[in-house]
């Protein structure tokens, strides 16, 4: 690892310790790749089932009922999970308790926002107030949407003016729609594997770099026209595509998450974001950064604070609520960002976005609350520094037991491949045979740190916060040891 770091806006040492030897990690996902899957024994697996069957028979019954009503049983992705999904009844701090009266480590932290740790009583605190004077929403102007705002613009440099709206999905769709009016161009480019919502236009090369439309059931072919995919930290695929789209009326956008696709899942070099910034400048495109996920996580000037890349739009999502409902909105030049401006009489180059319960008061008095908690206490360094602590306890336990997964952390974001499913490429002809026993072990993981008391994004993501003490992770480490030991005792044997 390097030792980089750099100034957030407001003076503070961003929450990454270090950035991570990207060379030597894709050498190892490589050969986690070209390496049969170590899987967990069926003996393992057979015990955390009944582990299930014994102690998690009340989130069962509310899986059955909801498959009733729900279709798949779930109504969003975060809560899939192998044999069935565990309802959450209580959340505080670094833990989650079950229905049932299970009590798990959360690393799952409602996909990234809680950097805080979950329900934090200094935003309940202020929530409660202001549901017991105003209520949740009135559709007409508050002064919590004003001191968001002025906060955000304060934190973020590239931020002149902030737009909030009901989630990062809108969030991206406010951004391209304000490029393309700002620019008068169609095109806008993605990195394959990168998730930017569910809007039509972006429903493209999601999660495997290549995979193009093929996650795109019912968006018609012209949705997707002008959505062009490059390949992971490929800045002369990138130069190239941007010089072939002049030809074709430009590029209105690129957009990329800073740390990689899928929260640094196919991390980028130091420099790859300046290198596109000044791609982008050549063009004439707008630069987009998503930071849904890395915004104010990774210090309170989010990624571009890190990398000192002023974008031209940033996407907020999940964080700007604190974890509360409503999170979204996109922010950045006064130019640019003047395409939102709306009302009766608007008149000229305008860009319409919507959405009656955008910036209600609940979601920006918890907003605002979070991340004025956040910076006054140095929250997102105190989760980088679990990252940290977790990431290394990880590897040394990988060692131990003689495993063939890769670790490595971005601040408080941490990486744990055990199948290397999102690294697969089609290129390889194997792609499909591997896809599906890779997808199975992943979930199969995923039950496994469950049963032992650790809640996971999908079984290859931890974020950590600020409740995340040092004695917490050495306990989530004693969990993860007990699941590991039970791999590797399966390859000793064999």
């Amino acid at each position: 690892m390097t030792a980089e770091t750099a100034e957030t806006a407001t003076g503070t040492t961003a929450a990454i310790s270090a950035w991570p030897d990207v060379d030597a990690i894709e050498r190892d996902l490589d050969r986690l790749v070209h390496a049969p899957p170590r899987r967990l024994p069926a003996a393992a697996l057979a015990d955390y089932r009944a582990w299930y069957d014994k102690n998690a028979a009340g989130s069962r019954a509310t899986a059955a009922e909801a498959a009733a009503y729900i279709p798949g049983g779930v109504q969003h992705n975060l809560a899939l999970n192998e044999p069935w999904p565990l309802d959450i009844v209580r959340a505080e701090g670094a833990h989650l308790t079950d229905v049932d009266g299970n009590r798990y480590i959360d690393f799952l932290a409602a996909g990234g926002p809680t950097v805080l740790g979950s329900n934090h009583p200094a935003v309940r605190e202020k929530v409660t107030e202001l549901l017991a004077t105003c209520g949740p929403v009135t559709g007409m102007l508050h002064s919590y949407e004003v001191k968001l705002a002025k906060l955000i613009h304060d934190l973020v440099p590239s931020v002149q003016r902030f737009r909030m709206l009901g989630s990062g999905t809108e969030g991206v769709m406010a951004a391209i729609r304000a490029a393309r009016t700002h620019t008068g161009k169609a095109h806008v480019i993605k990195v394959g594997g990168a998730y930017h919502g569910w809007s039509d236009q972006l429903v493209y090369g999601l999660r495997i770099p290549g995979t193009g439309a093929l996650e795109a059931a019912g968006i018609p072919e012209q949705a997707l026209r002008f959505t062009q995919e490059v390949p992971p930290g490929d800045l002369d695929a990138l130069r190239d595509r941007l010089a072939a789209n002049a030809a074709e009326g430009g590029t209105a956008a690129v957009i990329v998450e800073p740390i990689g696709p899928e929260s640094g899942t196919h991390l980028v070099r130091p420099e790859f974001n300046a290198a596109v910034r000044e791609a982008c400048d050549a063009q004439g495109a707008l630069l987009v950064f998503d930071e849904v996920v890395t915004a104010f996580r990774l210090g309170m000037g989010g990624a571009q604070g890190y990398f000192g890349v002023r974008p031209d739009l940033t996407v907020f999502g999940k964080c700007v609520a604190g974890g509360y409902p409503a999170a979204g909105g996109v922010g950045g030049s006064q130019e640019v960002m003047a395409a939102f401006e709306g009302g009766l009489t608007a008149v000229g180059k305008r860009a319409f976005v919507g959405g009656t319960l955008s910036a209600n008061p609940l979601s920006c008095v918890a907003g605002y609350h979070a991340l004025a908690e956040m910076d006054a206490t140095g929250a997102p360094a105190r989760a980088g520094r679990a990252g940290d602590r977790l990431r290394a306890g990880l590897a040394a336990l990988i060692d131990r037991h003689r495993l063939p997964y890769v670790t490595y952390n971005v601040g408080s974001i941490v990486h744990l491949h055990t199948t290397g499913v999102l690294h697969l490429t089609l290129a390889d002809p194997a792609f499909f045979e591997e896809l599906g026993p890779r997808m199975e072990m992943l979930g199969e993981m995923s039950m496994a740190y469950s049963a032992e008391g650790v809640i996971t994004l999908a079984g290859s993501r931890l974020y950590t916060s600020a409740a995340h003490t040092d004695e917490v992770i050495d306990d989530a480490l004693a969990r993860f040891d007990r699941v590991f030991a039970k791999a590797g005792a399966e390859a000793a044997a064999a």
